[in-house]
């Protein structure tokens, strides 16, 4: 389970202060999908990457697994797999040869290693890729491969920003899949999204930021009731608008 506690975070600008998150708060529960719905530039990346300890908050504390990062941030880390907005994958490796050195990174021992690349593998569809060298990977080929490097701990919590990004429909509808299955094995899936359909479809609950701030929180039918709104991609205009409203 992860839990933010009203977080905050500043950034100076050559034209001054930006407030990227002003306040955020939600529960991440252990089974569900969790989907973080905002804009561009709503505070999103800057709230998973404080949730995934890259950054600190300059306010508010955070618990993963009733772990503060703040005070055991390998813990923290340790009980995570992040897919990050940036993920790059090293291009002179194989998708196997990548994998497992972030197994070495994270203490596996060869035969752990072995079995969990097998079971990712076979997840997310690699066998046909995995002993291949990653440069000219496709960007779904580069996306499994870093999501498996990521997962290659067997993590409870996972972090995944906009996992289908670029992604086609085929290899969309599989990500999809795979998510729906880590749901299933009991983990906690945190996850970010512009696509309106997928939220609806995936997530369990949805956190909607706007302006670095939570507008509303909720089902996809409870967002919907906030709202007065027939459809989600309704009730997020009107959530967001609000709040453009009430900071214009």
């Amino acid at each position: 389970m992860i839990r933010a506690h009203d977080l905050h975070k500043r950034f100076k600008t050559r034209t001054g202060i930006v407030d990227a998150v002003a306040g955020v708060g939600f529960e991440a529960a252990d089974g569900q999908i969790t989907g973080l719905l905002g804009p561009n530039g709503a505070g999103k990346t800057t709230t998973l990457r404080m949730l995934y300890t890259l950054m600190q908050p300059d306010a508010g504390h955070i618990e993963v697994d009733g772990i503060d990062p703040a005070r055991d941030p390998v813990a923290v880390r340790r009980a995570l797999g992040v897919l990050p907005d940036a993920r790059g994958v090293y291009k002179r490796l194989t998708a196997r040869e990548n994998i497992a050195y972030f197994a070495r990174l994270h203490g596996l021992s060869a035969a752990r290693t072995a079995e969990r690349i097998a079971a990712l593998s076979s997840a997310l569809d690699m066998d046909g890729i995995l002993d291949r060298q990653t440069e000219g990977f496709s960007q779904g080929q580069r996306t499994k491969t870093a999501i498996a490097r990521a997962l290659v701990h067997d993590p409870r919590n996972v972090i995944l920003d906009e996992p289908t990004n670029g992604l086609d429909v085929m290899t969309t509808r599989a990500m999809r899949q795979f998510l729906l299955g880590l749901r299933a094995e009991g983990r906690c899936v945190i996850f970010s999204s512009h696509i309106m359909q997928e939220v609806a479809a995936l997530c369990d609950r949805i956190v909607i930021i706007a302006k670095g701030r939570v507008v509303a929180a909720g089902t996809a039918d409870e967002l919907r009731v906030q709202t007065g709104r027939d459809s989600l991609e309704d009730a997020f205009v009107h959530a967001i608008g609000s709040e453009e409203g009430l900071h214009a």
